[in-house]
C-alpha cells in the first residue's frame, strides 16, 4: 500500500503559485488554471502528497472558471471545513494526507450526479494520464478513469 506524506522536499519543489495555493490556502484566478480545459483520461492527485483525488470520469464543465467534479475517488481522501473567509460561508475541501488546500465544494453540481461540485484550483494538483497511471503506481485507480 502507498503511503502519501507531506515532505519538506514536497514543500520544496513547489512553484511559487502552488505554494500559495496549497500552504496558504490560496485561489486561482479563474480561467487559468492549467486543467480547466483537459479532456484526456486519467486521474488527478494532490501536488503535495501524491494522493489520488479526483478522477477525469467525474470532471465536468460547470462554468465557473475553475477545474470541477462530481465526486472524489475516495471521498476520504478529501476533507471537508467550514470556510467563512471573505465574508462567505462555504466549504473548503482539503486533502487528508498532503494537507493542501484544493478548493471548495459547493450544492450546485449536476443533480444526475450527485449534486456535488468540487471546485478545485489547478495548481493544487497533479495529472496523471491514464496510459501512465500503471507506472507511476496508480494502477489500483485504473477502474476509476473511463478507457481510452
Amino acid at each position: 500500500m502507498t503511503r502519501f506524506t507531506k515532505s519538506s522536499e514536497a514543500i520544496a519543489a513547489l512553484t511559487p503559485e502552488q505554494l500559495r495555493v496549497t500552504q496558504r490556502n490560496g485561489t486561482e484566478r479563474p480561467g487559468t488554471g492549467a486543467y480547466l480545459h483537459n479532456k484526456e483520461p486519467g486521474i488527478y492527485v494532490d501536488i503535495v502528497s501524491g494522493e489520488p483525488l479526483f478522477a477525469s470520469t467525474h470532471k465536468y464543465e460547470s462554468g465557473c472558471g475553475w477545474p470541477s467534479f462530481t465526486k472524489p475517488i475516495i471521498d476520504e481522501h478529501v476533507l471537508e471545513k467550514s470556510d467563512t473567509s471573505l465574508g462567505m460561508v462555504r466549504v473548503e475541501v482539503r486533502s487528508k494526507h498532503g494537507d493542501s488546500h484544493l478548493g471548495h465544494v459547493f450544492p450546485d453540481g449536476p443533480r444526475e450526479h450527485g449534486g456535488l461540485r468540487y471546485c478545485i484550483n489547478s495548481a493544487a494538483l497533479r495529472f496523471i494520464h491514464r496510459d501512465e497511471m500503471e507506472a507511476e503506481g496508480y494502477g489500483d485507480y485504473l477502474n476509476h478513469v473511463e478507457d481510452i
